[in-house]
């Protein structure tokens, strides 16, 4: 039976959009991957762009409200900021839930270089951290 898993950021513009693209690279038709906000916002074109240099095309995501997906019975929730953790409303679901503060890529500051240096190394964390989270429990 394929998985359902839900990967939950503040604003679904940049971590979890990068986990969702990971997680679905790494999952294959094992689970169905979805990503939500407490917010939302657009998806980060600097998320788009550092995940195309992986070989990753997420440009057809969209910022999605975790609201949005109450009806769905979730196997695994995924928070990728404490913020998120800490403001996701409460919805009845048998997920096992699952947390990992990344740094936010997006408030990063400096040259244009420094800061796409900054999304490399979140995008690598969160790259890591989603073959292992499929390895262990997909």
């Amino acid at each position: 039976m394929t998985k359902k898993v839900l990967v939950l950021c503040t604003g679904n513009s940049c971590r979890s959009q990068i986990a969702h693209g990971y997680l679905q690279h790494f999952a294959g038709d094992q689970a169905e991957i979805y990503s939500a906000g407490v917010e939302t916002h657009v998806v980060n074109p600097k998320a788009i762009a550092i995940m195309k240099d992986d070989g990753i095309d997420i440009s057809n995501h969209t910022s999605n409200n975790v609201l949005e997906y109450q009806a769905i019975d979730f196997d695994y929730v995924i928070t990728v900021c404490d913020n998120a953790k800490e403001r996701c409303p409460y919805f009845p679901t048998k997920a096992q839930k699952f947390h990992y503060n990344f740094p936010d890529p997006a408030k990063a500051i400096g040259s244009d270089d420094e800061i796409k240096i900054e999304f490399e190394r979140v995008r690598n964390m969160i790259k890591k951290y989603c073959a292992e989270f499929v390895e262990a429990n997909l």
